[in-house]
């Protein structure tokens, strides 16, 4: 029997990568290479979050599962990574709802590793400008209340986490790609330090 989330990885997948990369495109960032270290799926239940780990642990390993915000987030390496454009993605990220209710389940973010020392929302927000300048503008319109792109600074950080990972997550719609200065693996790492 073909497992319920087994479209995860052809229709759904196709279709969040087709939105993705036209944002990446709008953000003007497509010309930059980055490590795409990440994808995220949501869920609004228990029974769906089991499901997909279930699903994912079939071709993978979790290789984190840590309390952040008050909810377990499994990371789960995959076996065979994603590829969504010239990116490879080597993880997924698994949170358990909170009480939050997403309008839908299944993909919703990616993560690329935008590299800075910053330890804070605002210093790092100006490396990735400097960095990537195209960006300059859409955050100064993510102010505005007219625009379609919403723009989210945040620290969330696990409980044995010792690296700093402030984030930029710019949302259009139902997609959202997420900036932070270290991947993924390298918060794990500084969780065993």
């Amino acid at each position: 029997m073909k497992h319920q989330s087994e479209t995860l990885l052809t229709t759904e997948w196709l279709t969040f990568s087709t939105k993705i990369q036209s944002f990446i495109k709008r953000l003007g960032i497509e010309q930059h290479v980055f490590e795409c270290d990440h994808v995220a799926l949501r869920a609004n239940s228990t029974a769906k979050a089991d499901e997909y780990r279930n699903f994912f642990e079939e071709r993978g390993t979790v290789i984190s599962e840590n309390i952040i915000n008050g909810r377990p987030i499994l990371i789960i390496e995959l076996d065979e990574p994603l590829s969504l454009g010239g990116m490879i993605i080597p993880c997924v990220e698994l949170p358990y709802p909170s009480q939050k209710r997403y309008p839908q389940e299944g993909w919703e973010h990616i993560e690329i590793v935008i590299p800075s020392n910053a330890a804070e929302c605002e210093h790092f927000t100006a490396d990735v400008v400097d960095i990537i300048p195209n960006l300059k503008n859409t955050l100064k319109l993510t102010d505005s209340t007219n625009s379609d792109i919403k723009i989210k600074l945040s620290s969330p950080r696990g409980t044995h986490e010792r690296l700093a990972n402030p984030t930029i997550a710019l949302k259009q719609k139902d997609v959202c790609i997420k900036l932070h200065p270290h991947s993924i693996k390298d918060i794990i790492d500084s969780e065993l330090e």
